[in-house]
């Protein structure tokens, strides 16, 4: 069938692959087997999946209204299926920034942070991703226990310290701590470190007016 002609268009059944490579292997490898084959053989996937490119695929990411791996019977959310779908393309960086930079669609700006946190080199995946720990918007989870509420940051944060997001295993990266200590990384600036400051300058400076009203 078609769709299943598309969607294995770079797996090659004896091992041969020539295309680039995330972590050392075929990006569509990133996916377990059951779940590709689940992806497969989705409706979704069949009918809003088959045949999109990098644009068209943006028309069906800005449709997301949740995220999350599996659900119900084993079933393939649509978040993962453009996932694997991304996986397939492999977009420019440039393009994908886009994705993750809009301002208007928080399910666009999950499927983008996803999608870097499989592909990308562990330094650029903190210096992209840890800004996005300032979006406090929610966002609903489909899983196989049913649904519940995240938020941008809470993912983002799980993004960099869980093993297995989305039903999906995260491909091992090196931690912040050891990229600080190999000089790969700057210390991580809070993002409350500005707030913070200031609010300290207010305080030294009612302790001073405290202490001239006692003289």
């Amino acid at each position: 069938m078609a769709h299943l002609a598309d969607a294995k268009a770079l797996l090659d059944n004896r091992g041969h692959y020539t295309g680039q490579t995330f972590h050392g292997v075929n990006p569509l490898l990133l996916v377990e087997k059951i779940i590709r084959e689940r992806i497969f053989e989705s409706l979704y996937w069949k009918e809003q999946a088959f045949g999109l490119n990098a644009a068209t695929l943006l028309d069906r990411a800005v449709e997301l209204t949740y995220i999350g791996g599996q659900y119900s019977n084993q079933r393939p959310t649509p978040f993962l299926c453009l996932t694997f779908k991304l996986l397939q393309l492999q977009p420019s960086r440039e393009i994908i920034l886009v994705y993750l930079n809009d301002p208007d669609f928080k399910y666009l700006r999950a499927l983008a942070a996803f999608y870097i946190r499989l592909t990308w080199s562990a330094v650029d995946i903190y210096r992209t991703l840890e800004p996005l720990m300032g979006d406090y918007r929610k966002l609903k989870v489909r899983g196989m226990g049913g649904w519940r509420m995240t938020y941008v940051d809470e993912f983002v944060d799980e993004l960099l310290t869980k093993e297995r997001v989305c039903d999906i295993a995260l491909p091992h990266i090196k931690t912040r701590a050891m990229l600080e200590d190999a000089d790969e990384l700057e210390p991580r600036e809070s993002l409350l470190g500005s707030e913070v400051e200031s609010e300290g300058e207010s305080d030294v400076e009612e302790d001073k007016g405290a202490n001239s009203g006692d003289e």
